[in-house]
C-alpha cells in the first residue's frame, strides 16, 4: 500500500504553475464530459456573515473533498485525497495556492475557448485576494496589451495595480467606476463580494467575453438581469451549483427553463469556440470538485514522481469503548 502523503503550501507551489492547472483543468473537464468524472453536489452552510462549504469529484483513480470554512477570522482549504478502489487515504493537500490555481485557471480555460481569438484588453473588477490570479489566467490564453482595475477603495486598488505592475509587463490602469473600466474592455472578470449588481448590459461592448466568479453564495450579486438579454453564450463549471447557489441565473433561467446553459466540459467536448456573430459570452464559476481533483490528481502524480510531500501514517482502525469502566 502506498503511504499517503500531504502537501503543504510550498510543496504545491513548487510542483505546478499556471499554465500547467490550466492543462489539468482541461483534462479533468475531458474526463467530465466522457462521463468518467463527477462532481458532488456542492453544499454550504452559513451563519453571521460565515460560511463552511464542502465539494468533491471523482476523477481518475481518486475520489475527494476540498473542505473550508470563510469566516471573518480566516479560513483553512484542505483538500483530502482518497483510493478511489480501496478508500484508503492518498493525500492532505493545503489549498490556498490550489484554489488560487484553480479559480483563475478555470477562468483562463473558459476564456480561450469563449473571447475573440485577438482579445487584447481587459478589465478588472474587485481586487481582492482572487483577483491577480484571475489577470494571470487571462494572460496566459491571451496576450493583453491593457488592463483597467476598478475597486471601491482607491487605496485598495493602487495597492493592486503596483503588485500587478511587478507580474505583468502590458499597461495597467485604475478606473474610477465600473463603466469607465469596462468601456471598451474585450474580456471582463468580476471577483467582487457585491451584494448588489454592479455591471449592467449598457456598460459591456459587443462581443465582449464576460467571467463571473465572485457571487458563489445566494447573497451575492455581480451583475444585472439585463446581461441576460444580450448572451449568445453562456457556460458555468458546475450546473447544479449554479442552479441551487446563483442569485444571478436562478433569477433568470428559474422560470425560463436551463437548456441554454451549458457545462462548460460539455462546451469544450462541442468543440465549439466563439462565433462571429456572438454578441456577449458569460462564463459563471462556482467552483467544483472535478476542477479541485484535477488539480489534486496532478500534484499527487508530480509528488510521487519527485519524492516531494511528508509522508503520513496510514490510518488504523482501533476499536471503540462501547461501555464505560471502573476506574482502577
Amino acid at each position: 500500500m502506498t503511504q499517503p502523503i500531504w502537501l503543504a503550501e510550498a510543496d504545491v507551489v513548487s510542483l505546478l504553475d499556471l499554465r500547467q492547472a490550466i492543462g489539468a483543468l482541461e483534462h479533468g473537464l475531458a474526463a467530465e464530459a466522457r462521463g468518467q468524472a463527477a462532481s458532488m453536489a456542492k453544499t454550504h452552510l452559513a451563519w453571521d456573515d460565515n460560511n463552511l462549504h464542502a465539494i468533491g469529484a471523482r476523477l481518475d483513480d481518486y475520489v475527494g473533498t476540498k473542505t473550508w470554512a470563510h469566516t471573518e477570522g480566516g479560513t483553512c482549504p484542505l483538500l483530502i485525497l482518497f483510493d478511489a478502489k480501496t478508500g484508503q487515504l492518498a493525500a492532505i493537500i493545503e489549498a490556498f495556492a490550489l484554489g488560487q490555481l484553480r479559480t483563475g485557471g478555470i477562468s483562463g480555460l473558459a476564456t480561450d475557448w469563449m473571447a475573440k481569438p485577438g482579445a487584447k484588453t481587459m478589465a478588472l473588477v474587485g481586487t481582492g485576494k482572487q483577483a491577480l490570479p484571475q489577470v494571470a489566467a487571462v494572460a496566459v490564453m491571451r496576450s493583453l496589451t491593457e488592463l483597467r482595475v476598478f475597486s471601491p477603495r482607491a487605496e485598495s486598488r493602487q495597492a493592486f495595480i503596483e503588485r500587478a505592475r511587478t507580474e505583468f509587463d502590458f499597461e495597467i490602469t485604475g478606473c474610477e467606476s465600473v463603466r469607465e473600466a469596462v468601456r471598451g474592455a474585450e474580456i471582463v472578470t468580476l471577483v467582487t463580494r457585491a451584494r448588489a449588481p454592479v455591471l449592467a448590459a449598457s456598460m459591456l461592448e459587443p462581443g465582449a467575453h464576460l467571467n463571473a466568479v465572485g457571487a458563489i453564495t445566494p447573497e451575492r450579486e455581480e451583475f444585472a438581469q439585463d446581461v441576460f438579454g444580450r448572451v449568445t453564450a453562456v457556460a458555468v463549471d458546475s450546473l447544479p451549483a449554479v442552479q441551487k447557489l446563483s442569485k444571478e441565473f436562478v433569477d433568470y433561467y428559474a422560470g425560463r427553463g436551463w437548456d441554454a446553459v451549458r457545462p462548460l466540459s460539455a462546451l469544450i467536448a462541442s468543440g465549439r469556440r466563439r462565433q462571429a456573430a456572438d454578441d456577449l459570452s458569460l462564463f459563471k464559476a462556482m467552483g467544483t470538485g472535478v476542477s479541485d481533483l484535477s488539480l489534486g490528481v496532478e500534484l499527487i502524480a508530480r509528488a510521487r514522481a519527485r519524492g516531494a510531500g511528508r509522508p503520513i501514517p496510514t490510518p488504523q482502525k482501533v476499536k471503540p469503548r462501547l461501555a464505560a469502566k471502573a476506574a482502577v
